[in-house]
């Protein structure tokens, strides 16, 4: 990250970090390379700011910025995705099958780094969704042309004029590409999750009962909080399952390591998570998987675990935590 502010122009670029955190996620679907651009897009902007003649076109030069950083880290990457996208569900039997490349998958982002704490509770709401695994992964499906005005017209809600002078194109061509880009999302047939709307105190009570009986290794009571339809997918394998009964067989067979874990709770893509922490033959917990919960209608509709132990640091985690260690939903752990 760029060094403390000390400069007028340092503390302006600054401010526009989790907005352009906000984008460039979406763009690129990945927490880690969103962060990546982000921090490029700073070093350039620093770097040619006596060039910029106007500071009310700060906002619109940075974003431009952002966009040309994102098109050539995209470049010929292949398209990431969620298990869900990449073929039907599984038995709770079925075998693992061979880990994908982390740049096979949609990755989790912590709510901190792209979300305003002092935002408006609409605003706030309509960011939430449009952060949903679902919904990114959907947006890797569009050319990088009508991801970029999706994004910037739908989630951002820039004026058409404004998007099309960052594009340098017309306002009828963007107003095509918005109107392509919409369809394609119809064709995924995305669907409401409740996740915008839901009560923040219903949430917190439904995830704290979730830890508990995930730290009990209850799965009666866990799998009772779960949709009829839940999901539950495992990044780096493409492997996921549907239902509670296949969850508890999942959790109890293949799953079972998890057994006599530790959780701490955080924030990702607009909702509830959790960092899960294994039991270690020195008595401690080590960090093994992020896991992004999605609810609906008060109870759980999916869980993604997603192994990666450098999502820890991501999410401002311990690797490590000692034998006391107990998650509260009431003391969410945020990124530093």
């Amino acid at each position: 990250m760029l060094k403390a502010a000390e400069t007028p122009i340092e503390a302006e670029l600054e401010s526009y970090r989790r907005a352009l955190t906000g984008y460039c996620y979406r763009m690129i679907g990945s927490g880690s390379e969103a962060e990546d651009a982000v921090q490029e897009t700073m070093v350039r902007a620093w770097k040619s700011a006596d060039k910029l003649q106007e500071r009310g076109a700060l906002k619109a030069w940075l974003f431009r910025i952002a966009n040309n950083v994102c098109l050539d880290m995209l470049g010929s990457a292949q398209r990431r995705a969620t298990p869900m996208d990449m073929g039907p569900s599984s038995g709770a039997d079925a075998p693992l099958g061979e880990m994908l490349v982390d740049s096979a998958f949609v990755r989790p982002i912590a709510d901190a780094k792209v979300l305003e704490p002092t935002a408006d509770p609409a605003e706030l709401a309509a960011s939430r969704e449009t952060l949903r695994l679902a919904f990114v992964a959907a947006l890797q499906h569009l050319p990088a042309k009508q991801r970029a005005v999706l994004i910037l017209r739908e989630v951002l809600r820039w004026q058409a004029s404004e998007v099309a002078e960052l594009l340098d194109t017309s306002v009828a061509s963007v107003n095509s590409a918005l109107q392509r880009a919409r369809a394609t999302l119809e064709e995924k047939h995305l669907e409401e999750t409740g996740a915008a709307t839901v009560d923040d105190a219903e949430q917190k009570a439904l995830l704290q009962k979730y830890v508990q009986a995930f730290e009990a290794y209850d799965m009666t009571a866990l799998t009772a909080l779960l949709k009829d339809d839940a999901s539950f997918s495992m990044p780096p394998w493409p492997l996921w399952i549907v239902g509670p009964e296949a969850i508890r067989v999942f959790m109890t067979t293949t799953g079972a390591k998890c057994e006599g874990s530790k959780v701490l709770v955080t924030q990702a893509n607009g909702g509830p998570a959790i960092g899960i922490y294994n039991p270690t033959p020195e008595g401690d917990y080590a960090g093994w998987a992020v896991v992004v919960m999605e609810t609906s209608e008060g109870r759980v509709s999916g869980l993604h675990h997603f192994i990666y132990p450098d999502l820890f640091a991501e999410f401002g985690l311990p690797l490590r935590l000692d034998g006391e260690h107990v998650g509260q939903p009431d003391q969410l752990q945020q990124p530093a």
